[in-house]
């Protein structure tokens, strides 16, 4: 999620690679963040090849802040 709040948008090859993930792990991490709406996928072809892209939605703004939020209190009551 902190790759796509300070994105735009990241395709799924460079999300891979930022993630260090393989195909599918990060094929059912996205599937699952895209149930809860927090994030939008776009597909298109691109000189004839698939191309999916992600983007964060404000659902998931909110719940990326409610997190950091969180960890930051659990960080500063200690």
């Amino acid at each position: 999620m902190s790759v796509l709040i300070t994105n735009e948008s990241v395709d799924f090859n460079a999300l891979k690679g930022i993630l260090g993930a393989t195909d599918g792990n990060l094929a059912s991490h996205v599937k699952y963040l895209e149930k809860l709406e927090y994030i939008r996928v776009s597909k298109q072809l691109i000189n004839k090849k698939p191309n999916t892209k992600y983007s964060i939605s404000n659902k998931g703004k909110i719940a990326f802040k409610k997190h950091i939020d969180a960890l930051e209190k659990l960080i500063n009551a200690s």
